[in-house]
């Protein structure tokens, strides 16, 4: 088994969720660029030690540290075993990793496209089935005033169909003539794997089953350039395993008759370390240069759509949570419609002053690309489509919810 040589160990940023394994507390620690392919499970103890691996500490200093800050013991060699476990499947921030990552990166470029992470599983693989199924969900909600093809900027839920349809639905179908006036698509959607304050570019075209969307390479490069090339392809292979794009852009393509648009992929990262900062998110150097570059493309080309791929509430103990019970849904519901009321009046500052004096108590994913998008579209105002609160466990003690606004 490989070993970390590194003085200081660094754990990657990884998927780590609190789950039940062989009857106890654990964590399940998956790695969103999928190097090895395989997980790990840990007793729930083991969180102080994923903790401190900081890269700042070696050996001597974990167990010192373990000691002091969480009195916690360790047996002989079990720190050493775990961090050769880690390291074998890629999970620490070392040059073993760096270099299949970069081997992963090349081969992800080889790829005639971004292969659908969820075709076959959350949607119909085949284009005629899957028409099927949307035009089934665009009947069931009836008829919906549609905006203008001029309109310039739409919300849509990423949840998964089997909960969302109706919702994508009422979305869709009221953007029917934007989605298909559109000559460029800049989408920007959630990144559920990656860091905080973090704009993730692809170069690679995103696909549905009905074809191919490319990416457009210039535009790309010009955003890359604006917040630094480093930065903007560091997390390039979350795209891979990210689901809030692809659920988006299908719905995109069905909605122009399978007609191919160029686009531009980018997912955004978590705007939590700003609920502490003394100026707003947009005012953050990399934001601000990200934004600034956006404005100057949406006045180029004037047929751009943008479009921002989010969900509202995730509550409950599915989220690490207290159950969900009638008041707290009434609560949950209350301050949705607060949201959904300042972003569908354009108010990008007052959508984000909300979520900074509740301290997004709800996890809200959709926080970064709804208040991103606005900054760069700027002054909209926009029509609320559809509303539900989603199952997120079997108990029914933990919800999701979701909303549309389409501006016209």
């Amino acid at each position: 088994m490989p070993v970390d040589t590194s003085p200081a160990p660094k754990l990657r940023p990884l998927n780590i969720q609190a789950i039940h394994h062989q009857g106890g507390p654990a964590l399940l620690l998956q790695d969103p660029f999928q190097l090895a392919g395989q997980y790990i499970i840990l007793p729930q103890v083991y969180g102080p030690v994923l903790y401190l691996l900081d890269g700042t500490r070696d050996l001597a200093a974990l167990k010192r540290d373990l000691a002091t800050q969480f009195r916690m013991g360790v047996e002989e060699g079990a720190l050493e075993e775990l961090i050769a476990a880690l390291d074998e499947l890629y999970f620490l921030e070392n040059e073993r990793f760096q270099r299949v990552h970069e081997e992963a990166r090349a081969q992800y470029y080889q790829l005639p496209h971004r292969p659908m992470l969820l075709a076959g599983q959350g949607y119909p693989a085949d284009p005629q089935e899957l028409k099927a199924q949307f035009d089934a969900y665009l009947a069931e909600v009836g008829p919906a005033a549609r905006l203008p093809a001029t309109g310039k900027l739409i919300f849509s839920p990423h949840i998964d169909y089997a909960r969302g349809h109706e919702v994508y639905a009422q979305v869709w179908k009221a953007a029917a003539s934007m989605a298909r006036n559109a000559e460029l698509v800049i989408i920007l959607g959630t990144d559920h794997y990656g860091g905080f304050n973090q704009v993730t570019l692809t170069r690679q075209s995103y696909a549905t089953p009905y074809g191919i969307l490319p990416t457009d390479q210039l535009l790309v490069d010009r955003l890359a350039r604006a917040v630094g090339e480093e930065q903007a392809f560091a997390g390039e292979l979350y795209h891979l395993g990210e689901h809030s794009l692809e659920l988006v852009l299908t719905w995109l393509h069905h909605m122009r008759g399978g007609e191919p648009v160029p686009t531009v992929p980018i997912l955004v990262g978590s705007l939590l370390p700003f609920l502490d900062a003394p100026h707003v998110p947009a005012e953050d150097p990399t934001l601000a240069h990200f934004l600034a570059e956006l404005r100057a493309i949406l006045q180029e080309r004037p047929n751009t759509l943008v479009i921002a791929s989010g969900d509202l509430a995730h509550v409950g103990p599915a989220f690490d949570g207290d159950p969900v019970d009638e008041r707290k849904r009434a609560a949950i519901r209350q301050l949705d419609e607060e949201m959904l009321g300042l972003l569908a009046a354009g108010d990008a500052e007052g959508f984000w002053g909300v979520i900074k004096r509740v301290r997004d108590e709800n996890n809200v994913c959709g926080v970064a690309p709804f208040y991103l998008s606005l900054k760069a579209v700027g002054p909209v105002e926009g029509a609320r489509a559809g509303y539900a609160v989603c199952p997120a466990d079997d108990d029914g003690t933990s919800v999701v919810t979701i909303g549309g606004i389409v501006f016209g």
